[in-house]
């Protein structure tokens, strides 16, 4: 029981277990939706650069407008700004749900409504992030609300694609748009039900939003953890990532599967991330963190090279597990990093160059891979993919020196703990 208890020690606080129970249940829809889509270009398309080119659209708009989103973030009600973009998020759902049941259904209206799901996200996701402080009383279960958070979207991402691969080969894409559009419901009920404090952000003496981007820019970039943190999540965005745009090419091609194999890949991937987030949120110290951000990414690019070279899929399943497993490792202690060294009044533009570069930069990155994989294979590209992210891991592994000091000295003023490993 003890150990059940300190997994879901976050799950204290009334506003975060509301959030949890919704997000749980919307999520699970939001990967069937990423799995139907990447299944339906390609089932359209036949070609790897469209699916690079549909994931890239549903990605660069987070890229151009995060930085300063997060800027709004900061000077917007967190809350408000959730329940919003969860209504969009639904409307964007029910289009494609709408225009895939009725078979009107395009190539081109998936990239347009990947382009419109993007701009929603591009201020979501640094608000989320952002809001996670909001809702957590007790500043010493941040951690474990960051590694739940992970949890739940792992445990999304074994269901959703499972479902999705069964309900795709059953009854079409279609359906998995109006379960994802349904979906939605249940986290903004659980929005609603919050009651939350209204507090007055710290905001810097400008209100000039290219200033106050600049003042963001200067401060996470000119701190060396904070820095290195951001600058190896973007490496293994850009060239590890966007194996989850190629899975439909190794599941038909390779592994001789259908909707099914791709669902079961997916799946497997979502079962090793959970793993990972288990395991996160049973830990009782952010001691070691920087540690595993050290391994991860190693691991991750031996998954990613050992899932291009299978033939079989047992192993291909195995490769993913692993994929899945170091990546979330990677993404969690990262965000639980960051946000605890982090400024209050400077935290939704931190989590919103957070946002950038963990998946504003997989937007070149999935439209690099699908035109790689289009001239050299996908396996080629993977392999490739695979070698940087190791070099990443060894990259930052050096930089440790220079990082680790900052880091203890900041966690020791805070009164966290007397050493970071």
């Amino acid at each position: 029981m003890a150990g059940l208890s300190t997994i879901g020690r976050a799950l204290r606080s009334r506003n975060y277990r509301l959030f949890f129970s919704g997000q749980s249940i919307s999520l699970i829809g939001t990967w069937m939706t990423q799995t139907a889509t990447i299944w339906l270009v390609y089932d359209l398309t036949n070609s790897a650069l469209w699916l690079g080119a549909v994931g890239f659209a549903s990605q660069i708009p987070s890229f151009l407008l995060a930085p300063f989103a997060g800027v709004l973030v900061d000077r917007w009600e967190r809350h408000r700004t959730l329940i919003g973009t969860q209504i969009l998020s639904m409307l964007q759902s029910s289009l494609l749900a709408t225009l895939a049941l009725t078979g009107a259904i395009d190539v081109w209206h998936l990239i347009a409504l990947s382009i419109f799901q993007g701009l929603i996200n591009a201020f979501d996701m640094p608000a989320r992030q952002a809001f996670v402080v909001d809702m957590v009383e007790n500043r010493e279960d941040l951690s474990n609300a960051i590694a739940l958070n992970s949890s739940m979207f792992s445990g999304a991402r074994l269901v959703g694609p499972a479902i999705a691969g069964l309900a795709i080969a059953a009854v079409g894409a279609g359906f998995c748009f109006l379960i994802d559009a349904v979906s939605y419901i249940a986290v903004i009920a659980g929005l609603l039900a919050m009651k939350i404090e209204r507090k007055k952000l710290v905001v810097s003496s400008t209100n000039d939003i290219w200033q106050r981007f600049a003042e963001g820019l200067r401060y996470a970039f000119g701190f060396a953890p904070i820095r290195a943190l951001l600058l190896l999540m973007a490496l293994v965005s850009l060239m590890g990532m966007p194996y989850i745009v190629l899975v439909p090419i190794f599941a038909t091609q390779i592994l001789h599967g259908g909707a099914q194999t791709l669902g079961f890949l997916m799946a497997a991937s979502g079962f090793g991330a959970l793993v990972g987030g288990i395991y996160l949120s049973s830990r009782r110290s952010i001691v070691g963190l920087g540690g595993l951000i050290t391994i991860a990414p190693a691991a991750f690019g031996i998954g990613l090279i050992a899932f291009a070279l299978s033939q079989y899929l047992w192993l291909s399943l195995i490769a993913m597990a692993i994929a899945g497993l170091s990546l979330i490792l990677q993404v969690a202690s990262s965000n639980t990093i960051l946000q605890t060294i982090v400024d209050e009044d400077k935290r939704g533009r931190v989590m919103s160059f957070y946002s950038m570069s963990f998946t504003g930069t997989v937007t070149f990155g999935n439209l690099l891979a699908g035109a790689a994989a289009n001239r050299i294979g996908a396996s080629a590209t993977l392999v490739i993919g695979g070698i940087a992210c190791i070099l990443g891991a060894v990259w930052f592994y050096k930089q440790k020196p220079i990082v680790k000091p900052m880091v203890r000295s900041i966690y020791a003023r805070m009164g966290i703990l007397n050493e970071v490993r």
